[in-house]
């Protein structure tokens, strides 16, 4: 407990939060490079269908976007952004900490299947250009489990005292 009480309480939310848009965004990165690889190829071959590779590669970066909300709202409520920041006990951090971490691992480990569901679509749209949509739609319900994290961080975090 003394090593804790020496970080602090507000040391421990800013890693928290911090986790929320790092882990979030490496996720994104990873995922929208996973699509980005197979929809270049499929570019190479027929550049007309650059605008829909895009929508493609592009949905597993809102995960990354999802982690920077949260980001944003934990230093809101830690009142960082508007200079009304207190002297946090390490409850209180740990409250945030924790808070943070459903946007952070799930939008981590969902943008990376997302973007391996992406790549996969992106075949769909090599070889039968016409389903494309259908692509779409697998790619919306890893979505609703990157959404789900997103909420539970964001519930937690406005019922923090």
């Amino acid at each position: 407990m003394e090593f804790l009480n020496s970080i602090g309480g507000m040391a421990i939310g800013l890693m928290g939060a911090s986790l929320a848009v790092l882990l979030a965004g490496i996720g994104s990165a990873k995922g929208t490079g996973i699509a980005g690889e197979a929809g270049a190829g499929l570019i190479c071959e027929d550049p007309s269908k650059f605008g829909k590779v895009m929508i493609l590669q592009v949905i597993p970066g809102t995960q990354g976007l999802y982690g920077l909300v949260i980001w944003f709202f934990a230093l809101l409520r830690m009142g960082v952004l508007d200079g009304t920041a207190f002297d946090m006990t390490v409850t209180e951090g740990v409250r945030y900490f924790m808070a943070c971490l459903p946007v952070a691992f799930g939008g981590w480990l969902s943008a990376i299947a997302q973007g391996r569901v992406a790549a996969a679509s992106i075949n769909i749209l090599a070889k039968k250009p016409e389903d494309w949509a259908k692509g779409m739609i697998l790619c919306i319900t890893v979505e609703f489990y990157a959404i789900l994290a997103l909420l539970a961080s964001f519930l937690m975090l406005i019922n923090i005292g």
